[in-house]
């Protein structure tokens, strides 16, 4: 049954878990420190990779690239063979413990181990994006489409306020290590581990409660089946205009989007050279800010509609990429409060707009959301292997940043080619084409 308030509360609970993996590993902790450890008197800001010496912030985009890639190849195969199968749930767990394991792994991080703690920084990508995919294909089974926003927004929330809970924690253990008794570098690491717990404790709630899917069976041949499902939902896009259309829009939009979420603390620390500390402050407070963003944007969706919201953020993103390339560190301040109250509603609104355009009670949910992470993880490979080619090319960060203006600008090209509000019928998608 749809719209059950433990069913939802659980499902919102998940985002509570993972999203400190977004804040801790992706953007506050874990770059900075990574910045510190990948630095040597031999070597300066260089690093030995398997026998290949790599500028570290150009390896960080290379690591998330390949990392995404990865996914990118999988997730097709695995959601087809979900809904097949009925096994959603079972391959959301497996990636969440791949994720958290890997998470909780990185307090292994010295500069002893750079080369396979980089790997398992890959392995933390990997598990969090798998689960995602299988996450949000939950969303139009357990609610009604008069509330995906609404609930879609909720989970948003919650994952800032419970990453922030998990940060301010964190925070406090590396500003004053001594009062827990460790040194400066076992505090940060001791938050890597702590976010894999985190994630993985929290995880429980959610998959205690979330229904098991109904497979169209459970046969051996899963593997050719599920391929034959992967072909079915193909053919099915083919002929979803709207859909087809705002996967394109969302793809160029989220390029710009992503990559700023990932590269935003390495653009901080190695070119504006803002200090460890004030990074993770700035982050910390990206992410109290989305809060707000995620429930403005939410209600401006009722006012202008879904695509309507969407476009004032991406054409707010292109601004803001524009600016980036003359800022200081005062300016880099005053645009993290911006891409804060942006990032929560652009990300919550483009989960819940896809959901609405889906086809109604369709059993390939997972399949459907596969092809939407797909589009979601080929972008950050994209971004964020643009970021790092264009620094090595120019040798220059802010040429990188300048860049993205123009993947946010594509985006809200298509943009404009989806109605503000959901249509149902072709007729509709006629009348815009004119």
């Amino acid at each position: 049954m749809k719209n059950n308030p433990k069913v939802i509360q659980a499902w919102c609970f998940y985002d509570w878990a993972n999203s400190v993996h977004a804040l801790v590993i992706v953007s506050m902790i874990f770059p900075v420190y990574y910045g510190s450890v990948t630095k040597s008197v031999e070597l300066g800001d260089k690093v030995n990779f398997f026998g290949f010496l790599v500028k570290n912030s150009v390896l960080f985009s290379y690591t998330v690239s390949l990392s995404f890639l990865l996914v990118v190849l999988l997730n097709p195969f695995m959601t087809a063979i979900a809904d097949y199968t009925g096994r959603k749930k079972d391959f959301m767990r497996f990636f969440v413990y791949l994720g958290s394991f890997s998470s909780a792994s990185l307090f292994f991080f010295t500069s002893e181990t750079i080369t396979p703690s980089i790997i398992i920084f890959g392995l933390s990508l990997v598990g969090y994006s798998g689960s995602i995919v299988f996450y949000n294909a939950y969303l139009p089974e357990i609610a009604t489409e008069d509330r995906f926003d609404q609930v879609s927004a909720r989970g948003f929330a919650l994952g800032f306020v419970g990453s922030v809970i998990l940060a301010l924690l964190n925070l406090t253990m590396i500003l004053s290590p001594a009062t827990f008794g460790l040194s400066d570098g076992l505090a940060v690491r001791y938050s890597f581990l702590l976010t894999g717990v985190w994630w993985w404790s929290f995880a429980q709630y959610t998959l205690a409660y979330l229904p098991n899917s109904d497979g169209k069976s459970s046969q051996k041949a899963w593997l050719l089946n599920g391929i034959h499902e992967l072909q079915k939902v193909l053919g099915e896009l083919k002929h979803q205009h709207l859909l087809k259309t705002f996967l394109v829009a969302f793809f160029f939009y989220n390029m710009g989007l992503m990559t700023i979420m990932y590269m935003a603390a390495v653009f901080g620390e190695s070119e504006l050279k803002i200090p460890g500390n004030s990074l993770i402050i700035t982050v910390l407070l990206i992410q109290i800010l989305a809060i707000f963003g995620s429930y403005g944007f939410a209600w401006l969706s009722t006012q202008y509609g879904n695509t309507g919201a969407l476009r004032v953020a991406v054409v707010a993103f292109a601004v803001i990429c524009g600016a980036a390339y003359f800022i200081n560190q005062t300016g880099f301040y005053v645009l993290a409060a911006v891409i804060g109250l942006l990032m929560g509603g652009i990300q919550s609104l483009s989960r819940s707009t896809y959901a609405k355009l889906m086809p109604e009670n369709t059993p390939d949910r997972a399949s459907y959301f596969g092809f939407y992470e797909v589009m979601d993880k080929l972008s950050i490979v994209i971004g964020t292997f643009s970021f790092g080619l264009i620094e090595q090319l120019t040798g220059s960060v802010r040429n990188s940043i300048v860049a993205l203006m123009l993947f946010f600008i594509i985006g809200l090209w298509f943009l404009y080619r989806v109605p503000s509000r959901k249509t149902y019928q072709n007729l509709a998608w006629v009348a815009v084409k004119k």
